[in-house]
């Protein structure tokens, strides 16, 4: 069954297992979902994920992370969405926690977090916040 939303439907699979206390979930690939699933390793939100490689299709493994029992995502929030777009200029990216999460930003250079983005000074589409 095909999915109108792909990267809400990322951003829920993960929120449910890290909810469950489970240690992995499987999320179906793309070019995009792994940019994303990338940039939460990078910055420590899961420990490792895995490319699966199929006949069907490609199966993003992706291990959770917990310390002391506690799951080091505490909230995903989707922005931007189908129906309703959301862009932000370089003067005006989002701070999640004033500091403490991350926004993550599609731009013309691909996925970043809004700090990579202030840095380079370029704005773009709000995807999620991750705290």
């Amino acid at each position: 069954m095909p999915v109108t939303d792909p990267i809400a439907d990322l951003l829920t699979r993960i929120r449910n297992a890290s909810k469950a206390k489970k240690i992995r979930v499987e999320i179906p690939s793309s070019k995009m979902k792994l940019s994303l699933v990338e940039i939460f390793k990078q910055q420590n939100f899961i420990q490792d994920y895995i490319l699966v490689e199929d006949n069907k299709q490609n199966v993003i493994d992706v291990r959770l992370k917990y310390t002391n029992g506690e799951a080091a995502i505490s909230g995903l929030k989707k922005i931007s969405k189908p129906g309703l777009r959301i862009y932000e200029g370089a003067d005006t990216l989002p701070r999640v926690l004033n500091g403490l999460g991350i926004a993550v930003i599609s731009t013309s250079k691909g996925l970043m977090t809004e700090k990579q983005a202030r840095k380079e000074s370029i704005g773009g589409e709000v995807i999620c916040h991750i705290w």
